[in-house]
């Protein structure tokens, strides 16, 4: 049984902050959440658990995918995006991320964002799974342009360095959040909304392209509180990141192999056409499945990225030459070695078109949340264009919802005898990162499976009953949970789909698992939620 709260108090006795919409982040979600509840004439106070650009969306080297090109249409970007989301993605929500996105695109080019161009045009990549170039680029640091333009447009303050424990919630209802304040301590942010946009949970992983903000604080909070989640055995791994001793895996960019870069094998053989008609620009899931699958047949314990023959890389994509130069590598003259990584959490706190959760006030948006827009996979480059389009509506109804304030109430957390100083955090830590590494990665199937159940159940036993008054303490609780959380999930669907692939059940069964997995509970219930319609619907004409 996970405790309700991280830590003990008496809401009586901590001291109190009051906005109206407190947001709990500071990735793109959250920043343009922040601007469209500011501009409806709200207090705004976001906090965030490092420094502001620590996030997921300021390290995105891909780009925004839009269909705004005179050689696109909205039509065949929901084409798309349905068909990698492997027949779970909401068809509502995805008319809406695309139409809306292009606006929100739109808008960014009208405050100057600055795009890649080819003179005066607009230049538009083509990245897996899209049938044509329609993604948008800053090099390969759009993300950290994104960042910057969108703080450029927040005037909101921005605590930093606030961890964010527990959501307040009475008689159903969200009223703000319990932090850990840089200086005050433990201290009520009292708010008639609250939004959820803390990003996703890379870190519960050994491989990952994530920084290391990403222990999914936002989605175990979330869960504490009562909130529904939803298809949390669904984590996307990117294929192509750095694999070298000493070195983070660093992602490299998925616009590289939309460029022309080739993955290769120890004897230099491009491999990816035996797996794919698509080869390097198959969707993610693919491209990773069949890295592990090729380092298996040929008993390599590597593959490699070929950009030899690819012309202005340190114009194109000045990021991936600097990581290269740092550990003495040419990408012009040398192979540049990489495997896959836990990339994307497309699971999260079940929400609606609004951003609103299943708890009344709690809002979700960004890469925390499950709106079904993602389906079993990401489209590439379709999650920022999701953070804005979410993160202006979760502003926007916020803002218009919040006028009455906090009612009266008590609220005691129990007090818990033990402590945790003892422990070998890291330890445990690494354990956890491990075990979902190696058994509910990129394959799995159900001994391993278990094996992870059983494991994170015997550390949580004696890790999540025990008070910590430190991040590293609080985050290992919440990764314990939400991994417990994602093997569970990943055990009951008995199919392979998107990015869950069950070496057990191979085949995808759309007779009985075309439906989203929702957890209810502190007991964790597993409870199928059927989508409408039983086939993809051919996309409406533009409106």
């Amino acid at each position: 049984m996970n405790p309700r709260f991280l830590v003990p108090f008496e809401l009586a006795r901590l001291p109190v902050l009051d906005t109206e919409v407190l947001i709990i982040g500071s990735g793109s979600a959250a920043l343009r959440a922040a601007i469209e509840a500011a501009r409806l004439k709200r207090r705004v106070l976001l906090v965030t658990k490092k420094q502001r650009t620590d996030c997921n969306s300021f390290y995105a080297q891909g780009g925004i995918a839009a269909a705004i090109a005179d050689h696109d249409t909205p039509e065949a970007h929901i084409l798309d995006t349905l068909k990698v989301g492997c027949g779970l993605s909401d068809p509502a929500m995805v008319e809406i991320v695309v139409r809306e996105g292009a606006d929100r695109v739109r808008e960014l080019l009208e405050w100057g964002a600055p795009f890649d161009r080819d003179g005066r045009r607009l230049s538009f990549g083509l990245e897996g799974g899209h049938s044509t170039a329609r993604v948008l680029h800053r090099g390969d640091e759009t993300g950290a342009m994104l960042e910057r333009e969108l703080l450029r447009h927040v005037r909101s303050p921005i605590v930093e360095e606030c961890f964010a424990l527990d959501l307040v919630t009475h008689a159903g209802a969200c009223w703000g959040a319990v932090v850990a304040h840089p200086r005050k301590g433990l201290l009520w942010i009292r708010a008639r909304r609250t939004i959820l946009a803390t990003g996703g949970l890379g870190q519960i992983y050994r491989e990952t392209t994530n920084p290391p903000v990403a222990t999914g604080d936002g989605v175990a909070m979330a869960w504490r509180a009562g909130a529904e989640l939803m298809d949390m055995e669904f984590m996307q791994f990117h294929p192509t990141t750095l694999y070298l001793a000493g070195a983070s895996r660093a992602l490299i960019s998925e616009a590289i192999r939309g460029a022309g870069a080739r993955l290769r094998d120890r004897k230099g053989r491009a491999f990816m056409k035996d797996y794919h008609a698509m080869a390097e620009l198959a969707p993610r899931d693919v491209v990773s499945r069949s890295i592990l699958r090729h380092m298996l047949q040929t008993h390599d314990t590597q593959v490699y990225l070929d950009t030899r023959h690819i012309k202005g890389l340190s114009k194109e994509f000045p990021g991936f030459v600097r990581l290269c130069r740092r550990f003495d590598l040419d990408p012009s003259r040398d192979l540049i070695p990489v495997r896959p990584a836990a990339h994307y959490m497309v699971g999260g706190v079940r929400a609606d078109e609004w951003g609103r959760t299943s708890v009344a006030n709690l809002f979700a948006c960004g890469e925390v949340a499950a709106a079904g827009f993602h389906g079993a996979n990401r489209l590439a480059s379709n999650s920022l264009l999701e953070c804005l389009v979410f993160g202006r509506r979760a502003g926007s109804v916020a803002a218009q919802e919040a006028h009455a304030a906090a009612p009266r109430f008590a609220l005691r957390s129990p007090r818990r005898r033990l402590f945790g100083t003892e422990l070998d955090l890291e330890d445990i830590r690494n354990s956890l990162r491990n075990v979902m590494w190696f058994k509910v990665g990129i394959e799995r199937d159900e001994e391993g499976l278990r094996y992870a159940i059983d494991s994170i159940g015997l550390w949580s036993r004696y890790v999540l009953d025990r008070v910590f008054d430190d991040p590293m303490g609080w985050e290992l609780q919440n990764m314990l949970a939400l991994g417990g959380l994602m093997a569970r999930a990943a055990l009951k669907r008995h199919e392979s789909r998107g990015v869950h692939f069950r070496r057990d059940f191979p085949r995808t069964d759309d007779r009985h698992w075309r439906s989203h997995l929702v957890l209810r509970g502190n007991g964790v219930k597993l409870n199928h939620y059927r989508l409408e319609t039983s086939e993809w619907p051919t996309p409406t004409a533009g409106r």
